[in-house]
């Protein structure tokens, strides 16, 4: 049987990834057991930063992973590897004056998905999402052809490259 040259897109909308990243309660303040002190000097305060999740699935029956990070530095991930562990760490202050100067960029208005009218396009790809308060939603798959917001991708690389947000069952 020949596979039709466009598969069908999996619905998996902005709106349902971010219930599945703000189930129960939130990832920061709340953690049982945090006790990452406030990094003094060299990272933004909570006042003058901006927080961004990260919601990553492979395909339509992979577990979501979901990435937090507060305007500090400091993550949270929950299934960050796809292997079922939580973790939690804290970007260095160049990671996070990185973070921080690309989440401010007026370019992310026009790469979000309402912006693009971005619509899936591959069934069994990874989808990463980022969101971006107040109300930034952000998509792209891994997938040929796929377009790749400039800023929000590197957002994702960074974020990615910075913590365990890599899933072990490709490598």
């Amino acid at each position: 049987m020949v596979r039709p040259s466009c598969p069908r897109a999996v619905p998996m909308t902005a709106g349902v990834l971010l219930a599945l990243a703000l189930t129960g309660c939130s990832l920061f303040g709340r953690a049982e057991g945090s006790t990452t002190p406030d990094q003094p000097g060299g990272s933004p305060s909570a006042a003058t930063g901006r927080p961004v999740s990260l919601v990553q699935k492979l395909g339509p029956d992979g577990s979501p992973r979901t990435l937090e990070v507060d305007p500090g530095g400091r993550w949270q991930c929950r299934d960050c590897a796809g292997d079922g562990v939580d973790s939690t760490g804290q970007l260095t202050p160049e990671q996070t004056h990185r973070l921080q100067r690309m989440l401010d960029d007026p370019a992310l208005t026009r790469e979000t998905d309402e912006v693009r009218r971005y619509k899936q396009g591959c069934v069994g790809a990874l989808t990463s999402t980022l969101l971006i308060p107040p109300g930034l939603t952000i998509t792209t798959q891994d997938c040929p052809g796929e377009e790749r917001p400039p800023v929000a991708y590197q957002i994702l690389l960074l974020l990615t490259q910075a913590t365990p947000a890599e899933d072990k069952e490709k490598g």
